[in-house]
């Protein structure tokens, strides 16, 4: 529940700050007319995504206990560490340009008369935000689904989802519509840590599909076994299985993969969150209004 939770949490306040730079630009130019064409986009765009990721989970799930969920799933795994990654640096490198980003292609799409142009913006950035969202939460669901293969903990992954896009939209609302102060660079900042954290237990859960699947055989010495202790089925063990990639009988290559990823990535990050940023006089971000 909490790593979905997490993830809604960022990508809906990710899609809300777009959302709302693009409505706020409109309502300062006296184009709320287009306000229309906007939800449209995001209408559009978050049913796409909702009838993919439940076509995708619902498809796969035919062939569960079979070596074909095992490829799905281990393809699942690696594109959304590699999304979390990606997205993560991405937005710390945009974040300061974003509205002027936003602005040049709403100005283009207003020049050239085309309704739809401001439509198809709104999908494509939602659209992007909405297809990471739904490839995370198929490879939790997938995740967890080895530990506790029940309904209810199916529910409480879908319900931390819920909960945390309720939340980005309640933030979003405070943000824009209430003149609420907050610190966005420290949210994005915890909050990829975070996600990275949860990356690094993906690859973690792919590198033991590969090596039960006979594809690496090297480093599948177990590290240690603490079912004992507190087993990875457990609910304890689930909650640290979900948040840091937990297993009570990890390998050799399961422990490097986690441990080189997190001092990797999350090294790379914290440093250049720590660097001070000095804007160009060519590239200054102007801000936006309601």
């Amino acid at each position: 529940m909490i790593p979905t939770f997490v993830i809604f949490l960022r990508e809906g306040i990710e899609a809300s700050m777009i959302v709302a730079i693009l409505l706020a630009y409109l309502k300062r130019l006296g184009k709320t007319e287009h306000f229309r064409d906007v939800f449209v986009g995001v209408g559009a765009a978050l049913v796409l995504v909702v009838i993919g990721g439940f076509g995708a989970y619902f498809a796969i799930s035919h062939y569960s206990g079979s070596n074909i969920q095992t490829y799905f799933e281990t393809a699942t795994y690696l594109i959304a560490a590699g999304f979390m990654t990606a997205m993560t640096f991405w937005m710390h490198k945009h974040a300061r340009t974003m509205t002027k980003e936003l602005q040049a292609r709403s100005d283009e799409a207003l020049s050239r008369g085309n309704r739809w142009g401001l439509g198809l913006l709104a999908f494509q950035a939602v659209g992007r935000e909405g297809l990471e969202t739904m490839v995370f939460t198929l490879a939790i669901l997938f995740a967890n689904s080895h530990q506790a293969a029940t309904p209810v903990h199916g529910n409480l992954v879908l319900a931390g989802g819920a909960l945390g896009l309720i939340v980005a939209l309640g933030l979003a609302v405070a943000m824009y519509r209430l003149g609420t102060k907050v610190n966005l660079k420290v949210f994005f900042r915890v909050l990829g840590v975070m996600l990275m954290l949860f990356a690094a237990g993906l690859l973690a859960d792919a590198m033991e599909n590969l090596q039960q699947l006979g594809w690496i055989t090297l480093g599948s010495h177990v590290l240690w076994n603490s079912s004992g202790f507190m087993s990875e089925s457990s609910s304890i063990g689930d909650i640290f299985h979900s948040l840091l990639g937990y297993a009570d009988q990890p390998t050799v290559l399961q422990g490097l993969v986690w441990v080189a990823y997190v001092v990797v990535s999350v090294g790379i990050f914290v440093r250049l969150g720590r660097r001070p940023y000095t804007p160009s006089t060519t590239s200054q971000t102007p801000s936006v209004k309601n």
